[in-house]
């Protein structure tokens, strides 16, 4: 079950993750950017409190998405299938490998499961065209929520290892600790526009993220493999 040090995990998970996010959804912060300039949204606190609720929209879909999955391993859990919190933990510690293979750019097999993803992407993203522009609370909030299920490689890697959380509300929290730990490299993409881009867009920092992620996820694996022998 979820515990308290898999949820710090996830977080780092985001945190060190967020290399990838910047890269993803630089174009998305921009056009958000572009938006709020023009409508006045020039002080530091109006521009703060806009991206609070954008970003609070986000991390609102992250945790839906990690309670489905939760609920699904819940269901998986409870399945007469021997050993099954093995098999969600392996296939967690499976995906944290491939997402550091990612981040550091040496393999990208992920982009097949964006791929997968934006079948769904393609059904949202028009109702992003009813809400633009979204300068009221209400639809930044809203477009946060959209931004949430943009088909990404990070975030599908990190909702798959939800499922080993065996429980909606553990899969909700595992997403939630992940979400906010994007949330660093993403305010300061937000509010400092591009001057942090080209730095952390720079492969060294990719592959530093990339193989530790990698090597967290080695590290699960070997877990498993303890309780599995120990078993």
């Amino acid at each position: 079950m979820l515990v308290e040090a898999t949820i710090f995990s996830a977080f780092l998970v985001g945190l060190l993750g967020g290399v990838h996010c910047v890269g993803m959804c630089g174009g998305i912060v921009g056009a958000f950017s572009m938006q709020l300039n023009r409508r006045g949204y020039v002080s530091g606190k109006q521009n703060l409190k806009a991206w609070l609720l954008y970003h609070g929209g986000r991390l609102f879909s992250y945790s839906v998405a990690g309670m489905l999955a939760g609920g699904l391993g819940d269901l998986f859990l409870s399945s007469e299938l021997r050993h099954a919190q093995h098999i969600l933990m392996l296939l967690g510690g499976l995906m944290m490998v491939a997402l550091g293979l990612y981040l550091a750019g040496w393999w990208f097999g992920l982009e097949y499961v964006e791929r997968l993803g934006s079948l769904l992407w393609k059904r949202i993203q028009p109702l992003s065209g009813r809400l633009t522009p979204a300068l009221t609370p209400a639809r930044m909030v809203l477009m946060g929520v959209l931004w949430g299920w943009l088909p990404c490689g990070l975030v599908y890697s990190v909702l798959i290892w939800s499922l080993s959380a065996g429980s909606i509300v553990g899969g909700g929290l595992l997403m939630l600790a992940f979400g906010l730990g994007t949330l660093p490299l993403m305010f300061t993409i937000s509010l400092s526009a591009t001057h942090w881009f080209r730095h952390l867009q720079h492969p060294a920092v990719r592959r530093v993220a990339g193989v530790l992620v990698m090597a967290y996820g080695i590290a699960m694996l070997f877990s498993v493999y303890k309780i599995s022998v120990g078993s």
